[in-house]
């Protein structure tokens, strides 16, 4: 195994096959026919269009088909794509300024039916029923950087404001303003928010450090909150943030956790205890693994073999063996391939869950480096957490 940071290039020793052009050709249909009418199936989430927008622009950055920098061509039109994201920003306005509320960042989609306006500018008229979520200002801003954009319109000063109102004094995070359910997902959003804004000044790093050690479970792995079930995804967000602040090294019992880790492999990954295996999973625990610095544990050849035993002949990936596909499960079946070696798969940054050439792109928005919450200047006792 060889690792760069977080960027994955591993080589599971044995004799390694790209997709054939016929799978590829499949694969690429697939995506493509989510990019601009949402079919039948998808139909029901509408509101979630940057999501599915993010899965999509980001399998096929994985897969070749999107242009470095900000050159055109490829499987996406960037332009627009990139307008359309930014007609999502939720903007303050005249009647409605930027300290008075605290719901900028972006929505899921056009769904409330205002008028179009991807300038980034201050809206003319302000409406209270239009509001952001958090995950959705993290999906949007990962695929900002996927199609190269410069974050020259983010309101970057508002989502902080947001950004900074979603933190709740237990260390957890809500995702819209008024309130909602708070857990592990939303911690991650905002830290992964603050690393790719490279602004922290909203992150309450001490009580969030503090709520992810408390979310440890008597089997090491980490629940969406104290005293729940320890699940992969939640796991995968904790760690993810603890790596994004800079504080891994806060993690106790990191040898049982990689332990507990390895023991969700049955043929693919399982999610928890006595489940069944599922491609989401070759992300949410390879990642994990991968920051853990423990992912050659695993066993590369009966990963793949389940992935690939979930390729569709309609192009994608299904969840598990004779199930259709679905735009998640095809994304994170890609980033697991990915991991455990199958060429023909661009390389990831596991932490951001975008590809490692995107991530690379931070560099011309941030010459001085990408600085984790601990080396921005946010220093946290660990005894004091713990």
């Amino acid at each position: 195994k060889g690792m760069e940071g977080n960027t994955v290039m591993r080589d599971g020793g044995e004799e390694q096959e790209a997709f054939t052009d016929s799978e590829m050709r499949r694969h690429m249909r697939f995506l493509k026919s989510l990019l601009d009418v949402l079919p039948n199936p998808y139909q029901g989430q509408d509101s979630n269009r940057i999501t599915i927008a993010y899965f999509t622009i980001g399998a096929l950055d994985l897969l070749g088909a999107v242009p470095d920098g900000t050159a055109e061509g490829g499987a996406v039109d960037k332009k627009a794509a990139i307008d359309y994201i930014y007609s999502c920003q939720v903007l303050p306005s005249p009647d409605h300024p930027l300290e008075s509320e605290t719901r900028w960042g972006f929505r899921g989609s056009a769904f409330l039916g205002l008028p179009y306006d991807c300038s980034g500018a201050d809206a003319k008229v302000g409406n209270t029923l239009d509001q952001s979520h958090i995950a959705m200002t993290y999906v949007a801003l990962a695929t900002l950087r996927v199609l190269g954009d410069d974050y020259s319109r983010v309101n970057k000063r508002a989502i902080l404001h947001a950004l900074k109102a979603a933190h709740r004094p237990d260390g957890s995070v809500c995702p819209v303003s008024g309130g909602s359910e708070s857990d592990m997902r939303f911690i991650y959003c905002s830290a992964a928010i603050s690393y790719m804004l490279q602004d922290w000044s909203s992150f309450d790093t001490e009580n969030s450090l503090r709520y992810i050690l408390a979310s440890q479970s008597y089997d090491y792995a980490l629940a969406q909150g104290p005293a729940q079930e320890s699940h992969g995804g939640s796991t995968y967000c904790g760690i993810a943030t603890l790596s994004l602040m800079g504080y891994l090294d806060a993690l106790p019992h990191k040898d049982e956790l990689i332990r507990w880790l390895i023991e969700r492999q049955v043929t693919g990954f399982q999610g928890r205890l006595n489940k069944d295996p599922d491609t989401c999973y070759s992300f949410w625990i390879g990642a994990t693994l991968t920051m853990l610095d423990a992912l050659h544990l695993a066993n590369p050849v009966l990963s793949k073999g389940f992935s690939m035993s979930c390729q569709t002949p309609y192009g994608g990936f299904s969840k598990c063996p004779d199930a259709h596909p679905d735009i998640l499960h095809t994304y994170f079946a890609l980033c697991g391939l990915q991991m455990m070696g199958k060429p023909g798969i661009g390389a990831l940054d596991v932490r951001l869950g975008m590809s490692a050439r995107a991530s690379a792109g931070f560099a011309s928005l941030y010459p001085g480096g990408m600085k984790t919450a601990r080396e921005a200047g946010h220093v946290v006792s660990l005894e004091k957490a713990k």
